[in-house]
């Protein structure tokens, strides 16, 4: 059953506005965004963005062009 002038309800079953519905909905995405972003940041400082790999090719190829065993 629906009340006047609500659109929704909260996970605590508290009515809610359109304008707090569309608030929440933005707010949820931007918390999924934040996470998104935390585990790639995480991956990445743990080595899965692939730059040690590189990092070790370049310092081959610096070792061999100026002929000095490091």
């Amino acid at each position: 059953m629906s009340f006047k002038g609500t659109s929704g309800k909260s996970a605590s079953g508290a009515s809610m506005s359109k304008y707090d519905v569309e608030v929440e909905g933005r707010l949820q995405a931007l918390e999924k965004a934040v996470a998104d972003l935390g585990a790639k940041c995480d991956a990445r400082a743990s080595g899965g963005g692939g730059d040690s790999e590189r990092l070790e090719s370049l310092i081959k190829e610096v070792k061999k062009s100026i002929k000095i065993n490091l």
